[in-house]
């Protein structure tokens, strides 16, 4: 019989803890999703416990929250409402609940102080925030006081009071003199951590009139100061004058002589104290002596061992500085105060208690209707703290019942949960050393499945390549998802797949098979959603032939081979580098499809060349070495890297130096450029070789550098043009003797990586330049600009150390001196760091937006103090978003736009606004840890602008005489439209362009029909729109009426005819033969035959003689006297030269008008054409066409 297992009644908790981890629902980071879920307030952002306020400025209580729907907030002030709106000095910042109260406008600080809570609430519960306890800081005056002069012997001790006024925060304490000097302290003379100023003995040197004690409150930044004591040494020597003086040579006198004494504890008092110390604070305990000699101060733990790593000694090992403090610090400290004398000694027993602290702090929790789940809240302290629960802000026991909860100590349990049962929980930890709250929600939600995976995505992946497919999801309760292949699949299972818990299916070995659609579901009891994704598999990329290595002479040429076969889908880049980097800009490289070729070689060739084929899914590579080589004199002469160094031998050792020598080994026909000497240090980095120096290939010894505390041994390489050789045999080894450190760490830096710290960094010394065993640091660092005295730790080997507790962004000076056994480093420098940054505090103010244009405007607004910035100003950011347009009146999904200005800018311009529309910006400042709160939003406007062009323009239905037009507004209206304007003009057969119309149409329009046109004519048609500012740009076309039926089948039966046909073709004929006769005169040469015959009978009497040089001139007859024909050639003057032949027909051929008509009729002054005269209207100077010959005769 089967036995059932029970389960122990201690194991419930556990089993329901477990339930809540495996049903809690995860939500996925998706905006547009986290924008629809709905989800109980979270304090994001709120103001410190106890806050310290400066009484002079205004007071900001920082309170952020976030939820969906947006959380209202609301506050309590010592316990009861606080109605912000009944002060006029207090104000809410809006979509906030931060408080800002207004000091510098007349409020007083002091009238605010108290315990303010922050509520923040909506419909799914609330959310508070600690209790904000605000003080103003306080620095009072010291009260008048009269001071006696302190008269002391020599060797006596003194402690001189400083009593500083109670402030808040406590003022730092420190002694100075008139100048303003801080006084010299030592073993002998300290101050204590009370601010009283020590002497363990005085000397003759402690007398002066002017110990001042000095109270500095930090936080209002004002220094108080305590009236000068007088302190008056009296030497033994003087005062035994003193008293000669007054006795008679019989009086026995003289004071006894300065005696010394065993040490006295000036503090603390007694044998034994107490102290107690909260866990994570620092411990400070101390104790100071009076003795002379003067004592030395030790400590020692009871039963145990100081803490190493935390435990460090100051003022002079008077005070015992613990950090970090736990209850296994507890126990009792003794301080020994010694001198020559004997000692003296204390016991504080130290008793650590603690705040309470999280061991598990309640965290947030998403179910779905009827599941289960827990809220945790475990803390611990001493003493051990209580746990107290509440609801919405309200405690549990009296805050509306839930029947889904039960409340069981530090832990709520849920089982069954409704969207009723949605809350915020508070858990309160608290004893009597403070407390903790931690706000945790409930969120209750009931929805279908979503698949946020985008639909139909594409998955590429090269084979034998993992391929996960996404299927992102969610849903309440949490869906089950299922994935397919193909439309009509079956469910994925099996080893070849893995599931993830966050929807992704993954093949770990994709093959071509893996190619598909595939399907993924999801379904909870609310519904059910699919998505399908598809993938596709790769061939990978290969180079099937790969660049080899080649050996080539100078001046040659060399080509490397780089041949790959891809993926016929992909398209694959070829690249080619150089050892490493770009091929040289160098028009010799030839990059082909599948080499590389570099012609006429030079030595700078030489290297390693690299083909990388890259695709969009994978990438390959192959290298090949070139070496480039003098042309040998003899083809039998063999190049080769030269034969290594040998017979290493060490002298002159000295120990910062020695000498090496070496022998070269054989240079194989190309001459030893160099050598390289490198060195191992067997101490620090056995088996490890580093480049020591390098000489020239004619030098065989070298004189080398040593560093101390290095176990040294040296080989050498020799280099020739073909390479490197092998190594050297190693020389012996030679060991350094220590040496305190050279030199420091260098690159110190100080940044903060929180708000409260201050990281020192630094590069660590190499092995070799320590120098000597035992490296470690000192570490120094004080704030500047505040006097304070170096705080130095010594650290191990280390390149870290973080500073806790610092102010915010305050300037350190920082040094790092390294040491070892055998001393210090030299005195390192000082470098300036800055403790941890945080967010500024408050928003740029007055913010101002002047609108220049239509699409440019200028904002300006008022720095913000710099003490709010809280860390390195580096600008301001300016969100603007467009709200609406103006024209239209409809929203759209808002894209903030953001312009970032350096420095401390207080303007910019914000360009490409969208004219006609109504945007919003504000601005906000920006250090080095991130952005401050933002500015009021400032509405602003833009005029209007001219529109773009309307968004088409049709023309339909052409008739003989009309058009029909068509159009669409504009896609950017940039405001209201007035009208539309249409030009438009004919055009003719030669695209001369008629006279323009131009037409107004009302804005409301959006066709017209335009009559009264010309048939069979082409028109343009310019188009635009118009606001009241001006046109905008306009869009053309074209379009033609239809011409008359009977006149086109006219003109298409004329110029068919066959006589029409004969009659061009003789035409063209005629042409031809004119052309060859001219051609034939042209050639023949000589002057026209007239002109030879008036040549042969010259007759000197008719022959008239030039004026000018007595010769005679040409013949001419009457002719050439008269008057010219209209067309004759002439000059480009009107004149006809009296030297120049009209009888040439070369002359007609070759001159500017010697030309043929198309009827081969030639063209000069025998050939009577006449002057070319304008064009008459529209018509074409064109030769004419058969059908506009037939058309010239209707």
């Amino acid at each position: 019989m089967m036995k059932k297992k029970s389960i122990p009644a201690s194991k419930p908790l556990l089993i329901l803890f477990l339930c809540q981890i495996i049903s809690a629902l995860d939500v996925p980071l998706d905006s547009k999703l986290l924008e629809e879920l709905s989800q109980p307030p979270t304090i994001t952002h709120q103001s410190p416990k106890d806050y310290i306020v400066d009484p002079r400025e205004n007071i900001v209580i920082q309170c952020e929250a976030k939820g969906k729907p947006p959380p209202s907030f609301s506050w309590t002030r010592n316990g009861t409402h606080f109605d912000i709106d009944k002060d006029a000095q207090v104000t809410m910042k809006p979509n906030s609940g931060t408080l800002v109260i207004n000091i510098m406008n007349g409020g007083k600080a002091e009238a605010y102080e108290g315990v303010y809570q922050c509520t923040a609430r909506n419909e799914r519960g609330a959310a508070i925030s600690n209790n904000i306890v605000i003080r103003p800081s306080r620095s009072p005056l010291w009260t008048k006081e009269k001071l006696e002069p302190h008269q002391v012997r020599e060797g006596d001790s003194l402690v001189l009071h400083c009593r500083p006024p109670v402030g808040l925060p406590p003022p730092i304490i420190f002694w100075m003199d008139n100048a303003f000097q801080r006084l010299p302290q030592s073993e002998r003379v300290s101050q204590g951590l009370n601010g009283d100023l020590y002497f363990s003995n005085v000397q003759p040197e402690d007398t002066r009139e002017d110990y001042i004690c000095y109270a500095r409150f930090n936080h209002t930044q004002t220094i108080q100061q305590k009236q000068p004591i007088s302190v008056k040494v009296f030497s033994m020597d003087s005062l035994n004058d003193t008293i000669a003086a007054n006795l008679s040579d019989t009086d026995i006198y003289g004071a006894k002589p300065v005696t010394e004494r065993q040490p006295v504890l000036l503090t603390p008092t007694g044998s034994t104290s107490t102290k107690v110390e909260l866990r994570g604070n620092v411990l400070l305990l101390e104790c100071i002596a009076a003795g002379l000699p003067t004592p030395v101060i030790r400590w020692i733990k009871e039963g145990g061992e100081l803490p190493a790593n935390r435990t460090f000694f100051e003022n002079f090992k008077k005070t015992l500085k613990i950090i970090d403090v736990s209850e296994a610090d507890s126990g009792n400290y003794k301080c020994i105060a010694r001198n020559t004398l004997g000692s003296v000694h204390h016991v504080i027993s130290v008793t650590v208690k603690a705040a309470p602290y999280w061991i598990t702090a309640p965290r947030n929790l998403v179910l779905s209707p009827g599941e289960d789940g827990t809220l945790i809240c475990r803390a611990n302290g001493s003493p051990k703290p209580s746990i107290s629960w509440l609801a919405n802000g309200v405690p549990i026991a009296i805050a509306p019942e839930d029947p889904s909860r039960k409340v069981d100590g530090d832990t709520i349990i849920f089982s069954h949960v409704q969207e009723r049962s949605s809350a915020v929980y508070q858990c309160n930890a608290s004893n009597e050393y403070g407390y903790l709250l931690a706000n945790a929600f409930v969120n209750v939600l009931a929805e279908p499945p979503r698949i946020l995976t985008p639909a139909n995505k594409l998955y590429q992946v090269i084979a034998d390549s993992p391929a996960l497919l996404d299927c992102a999801y969610f849903g309440s309760p949490k869906p089950e998802i299922e994935w397919f292949k193909g439309v009509k699949g079956s469910i994925l299972r099996g080893n070849e797949y893995v599931f993830h818990d966050n929807g992704t299916l993954e093949i770990p070995v994709a093959q071509k098979d893996s190619t598909g659609t595939y399907t993924c579901v999801a379904r909870n009891e609310l519904g059910k959603i699919q998505n399908e994704v598809h993938l596709e598999i790769k061939d990978p990329t290969m180079i099937i032939k790969q660049p080899e290595y080649k050996v080539v002479q100078r001046y040659g040429q060399v080509s490397f081979e780089c041949i790959i076969k891809h993926d016929s889908t992909l398209l694959p880049t070829v690249i080619w580098l150089k050892d490493n980097g770009e091929l040289p800009d160098d028009e010799r490289f030839l990059v082909g499809k599948d080499n590389l070729t570099i012609m006429n070689v030079t030595d700078k060739d030489d290297g390693t060349y690299t083909c990388i084929v890259n695709t969009t899914l994978d990438s390959v590579s192959a290298s090949a070495v070139l070496t480039v080589v003098a042309a040998p004199p003899t083809p039998a002469i063999i190049y080769a890297r030269p034969n290594p160094p040998f017979d290493l031998e060490l002298t002159g050792q000295l120990e910062r130096s020695i000498e090496l020598s070496w022998i070269p080994g054989d240079e194989n026909n190309s001459p030893i450029t160099h050598f390289v000497i490198e060195y191992e240090d067997g101490l620090h980095e056995p088996g490890v070789w580093h480049y020591q120096t390098e000489v020239p290939g004619t030098q065989t010894t070298v004189q080398l550098k040593l560093s101390p505390y290095v176990n040294y041994s040296f080989r050498v390489v020799a280099v020739n043009k073909i390479g490197r050789s092998q190594p050297s045999e190693p020389s012996e080894q030679y060991l350094t003797k220590s040496a305190s450190p050279d030199e420091n760490p260098a690159n110190v830096q100080g940044i903060g990586s929180e708000p409260d710290n201050l990281v020192i960094t630094w590069e660590s010394l190499k092995g070799f330049q320590s120098n000597g065993p035992g490296l470690q640091y000192k570490v120094s660092w004080r704030q500047k600009d505040v006097d304070d005295e170096w705080t130095s730790v010594i650290v191990a080997n280390v390149s870290k150390y973080i500073v806790s507790g610092t102010p915010t962004f305050v300037p350190y000076e920082i040094k790092v001196q390294a040491l070892n056994d055998l001393g210090y480093a030299p005195e390192p420098s000082e470098v300036i760091g800055h403790s941890g940054e945080d967010l500024p505090m408050v928003a740029p103010g007055n913010v101002q937006v002047h609108v220049i244009n239509s699409t440019l405007a200028k904002v300006h607004w008022d720095p913000v103090p710099l003490k709010t910035v809280r860390g390195h100003l580096q600008g301001y950011k300016v969100y603007y978003w467009k709200v609406q347009s103006l024209s239209r009146r409809s929203r759209r999904h808002v894209e903030k736009k953001i312009l970032t200005f350096r420095g401390n800018k207080t303007f910019g311009m914000l360009p490409g606004l969208e004219p006609y529309s109504s945007y919003k910006l504000n601005v906000r400042v920006v250090n080095g840890k991130g952005e401050g709160p933002a500015s009021p939003d400032k509405v602003f406007k833009t005029p209007e602008g001219v529109p773009s062009s309307p968004s088409y323009l049709k023309i339909t239905n052409p008739t003989l005489d009309s058009l029909t037009l068509e159009w669409g507004s504009p896609t950017h209206p940039n405001g209201v439209l007035t009208s539309y304007i249409l030009k438009f003009q004919p055009i003719n057969n030669t695209h001369e362009l008629g006279p323009l119309v131009e037409i107004r149409i009302p804005a409301n329009e959006s066709s017209l029909i335009l009559k009264n046109l010309n048939y069979s004519t082409r028109y343009k048609f310019y188009f635009n729109a118009q606001t009241s500012v001006g046109s905008g740009s306009q869009i053309t076309e074209e379009a033609v009426t239809i011409m008359d039926e009977a006149m086109a089948s006219r003109q298409v039966d004329i110029a068919t005819q066959g006589w029409f046909i004969g009659l061009m073709c003789a035409v063209a004929l005629l042409i031809l033969i004119l052309l060859i006769v001219c051609f034939i005169r042209r050639n023949k040469g000589g002057k026209y035959p007239v002109k030879e015959k008036e040549d042969a009978h010259a007759d000197p009497e008719i022959q008239p003689m030039k004026e000018d040089d007595g010769t005679f001139g040409e013949y001419s007859d009457a002719e050439d006297h008269k008057p010219l024909k209209k067309g004759s050639r002439t000059p480009s003057d009107r004149t006809v030269k009296k030297e120049d032949s009209d009888d040439s027909l070369v002359d007609y051929g070759e001159g500017v008008n010697g030309q043929f008509n198309e009827d081969g009729s030639f063209i000069g002054q025998y050939s009577g054409k006449k002057e070319k005269e304008p064009a008459e209207g529209n018509e074409s100077s064109e030769a004419p066409s058969p059908v506009n010959a037939m058309n010239s005769f209707v």
